[in-house]
């Protein structure tokens, strides 16, 4: 993991949640969904400030054929407690945001 890497994470949890983030760690997640692997990679941990409700955000990243990385976020908060639970819904909603651009959010 680069620290350009880290910065980008870090600005999309700013654009879509408004927070500032600190790095607390990186966590390896697989995640089968219907039978395939969903997800095989390392989704980064924030400590977050700025939330009314939230005091972490986790994020990923993945390259796209064309444009930016596509980058998701999912701040923790129920029924998100855990790094497997927001990639779980992540992928639970990636069906109908497939084709938007630019940082996905889930939460509020």
């Amino acid at each position: 993991m680069s620290m350009e890497y880290l910065a980008e994470l870090k600005h999309a949890i700013r654009q879509s949640h408004g927070c500032e983030a600190t790095h607390a760690e990186s966590v390896p997640v697989k995640e089968v969904f219907r039978g395939e692997v969903a997800w095989d990679g390392i989704v980064e941990v924030f400590d977050i400030t700025g939330h009314p409700k939230a005091k972490r955000c986790y994020a990923w990243g993945h390259p796209v054929e064309r444009g930016p990385r596509e980058i998701t976020t999912v701040l923790k908060m129920p029924p998100v407690v855990s790094v497997e639970i927001a990639v779980k819904i992540a992928i639970a909603t990636r069906a109908p945001l497939k084709n938007l651009r630019g940082p996905r959010r889930i939460g509020k």
